[in-house]
């Protein structure tokens, strides 16, 4: 595995309806989808221009674990999966899946950071780079966005167990600031307060779109809901916050290609 420790190495979505989030996301980002090889689930993955992006499957039925219900979660690349395990459970978090290999793949295990937001761990099983994180690439991940309930513990967890660097903060008033997070040189995503009464701690995962106002009737046009946006953000792009028809959250980035009023 190529990638650096505290990489971004995978995405993938846990749904109620795997067909219905083909073609969902097909229209909404220009993925398209096909069965994952060497899998013993139902396990279906996301590329882009030929690339593979990310990984979706159906939740088990009748699952009533919470991890277990309509989201997004992302990999984190580690040098040792099972390490890394110990380390995160002596640092508050919990193990909810143990250390388990995909031949051909990889080692994995799902745990919760201390404010209980969802994440995976992983050593690839190949030498190659992930590009599943790729900010210049429309139709990869552009942006890692926690939402806790305690940005101190948060920052302190990840940046001690990743490697992770606190970058700059941008006040949003009452919530706190939205703090950069760098990895690498370069950003990798941001941590914030969660609002209050709002959703639990949760990682949100921005994919890029070339035109953000078609990628907001397609969200619309096709069963899902925004909950924010198009909003401009500092660089001159916008984003979007939604949910898709089966309730997972994710947002997307991208240029606004009709300015607004015309």
């Amino acid at each position: 595995m190529a990638n650096q420790h505290g990489d971004f190495v995978w995405y993938e979505l846990l749904t109620t309806d795997a067909d219905a989030a083909a073609r969902f996301y097909g229209a909404v980002v220009g993925w398209r989808n096909r069965q994952a090889e060497h899998s013993d689930l139902d396990y279906r993955l996301f590329d882009r221009s030929g690339t593979d992006v990310a990984g979706f499957m159906t939740c088990p039925p009748g699952a009533g674990d919470a991890a277990m219900r309509p989201r997004w979660l992302g990999y984190i690349g580690v040098r040792d999966v099972d390490a890394a395990v110990l380390d995160i459970v002596r640092a508050g978090g919990v193990e909810h899946m143990p250390p388990t290999d995909i031949p051909g793949v990889g080692r994995f295990a799902m745990l919760a950071d201390p404010q209980g937001a969802l994440f995976y761990v992983m050593r690839g099983a190949m030498e190659g780079t992930s590009t599943s994180f790729a900010p210049a690439k429309p139709g990869h991940c552009h942006w890692n966005e926690l939402a806790t309930s305690d940005q101190g513990a948060a920052l302190a967890f990840y940046t001690g167990l990743f490697g992770w660097e606190k970058g700059d903060a941008m006040p949003m008033g009452a919530m706190g600031d939205y703090r950069f997070i760098e990895h690498g040189g370069q950003a990798i995503g941001a941590v914030m307060n969660r609002m209050e009464g709002g959703p639990p701690p949760a990682w949100t995962f921005y994919f890029g779109v070339e035109d953000i106002d078609a990628a907001a009737q397609a969200v619309s046009g096709n069963g899902g809901t925004i909950h924010y946006g198009p909003a401009e953000v500092p660089g001159g792009i916008h984003i979007i916050v939604a949910s898709d028809p089966q309730g997972a959250m994710f947002g997307l980035v991208g240029p606004r290609r009709i300015p607004a009023g015309e």
